[in-house]
């Protein structure tokens, strides 16, 4: 179990945790309004506050929102920096076709996450030390039956071929 950290904050309605172990916090919209499809809307929590030094806030869609009516968040996740004071506003999308999606004052419409950030140096380096992945990125796992992905590196780790 990890210490609780005091997080300060303003505004007509506290994050809350819906769920006893939960990550997110729910974060809930002062307007109403209807996000047509393909619309996208920077929408209000009235919600403001004041992390400590060393963490960050990430502001993620609601799973049930994203699977059952196609909403999300455009820059998912929103990142709040432990300096900013200003009100928590959230860039929703509705990803469906066809049909519009209707938000009420009060409505939870996405989540909030705290999380320590360390704080990196960036140390620059004529070439970078290899790695089993390399260069692959964007797909170049591929798709489809990864089952013995796993199997397979634990043998070359175990036989010394892995990285």
């Amino acid at each position: 179990m990890t210490e609780p950290v005091d997080v300060l904050w303003t505004g007509e309605h506290a994050p809350g945790y819906a769920h006893p172990g939960d990550a997110g916090a729910d974060l809930v919209s002062t307007e109403a309004f209807v996000l047509r499809p393909g619309e996208r809307r920077l929408v209000g929590t009235g919600l403001r506050i004041a992390l400590p030094e060393g963490y960050a806030a990430f502001v993620v869609p609601r799973s049930g929102l994203a699977a059952k009516h196609g909403i999300t968040i455009v820059n998912a996740p929103g990142t709040v920096d432990a300096g900013y004071r200003g009100e928590i506003k959230v860039a929703l999308l509705n990803t469906d076709q066809a049909e519009p999606y209707e938000v009420h004052a009060g409505d939870r419409i996405a989540q909030l996450i705290v999380m320590p950030v360390p704080r990196v140096v960036f140390t620059q380096v004529d070439e970078l030390p290899e790695s089993r992945r390399g260069e692959g990125g964007f797909g170049s796992s591929g798709y489809g039956d990864r089952s013995g992905v796993a199997r397979d590196a634990a043998v070359d780790i175990q036989e010394g071929t892995g990285l």
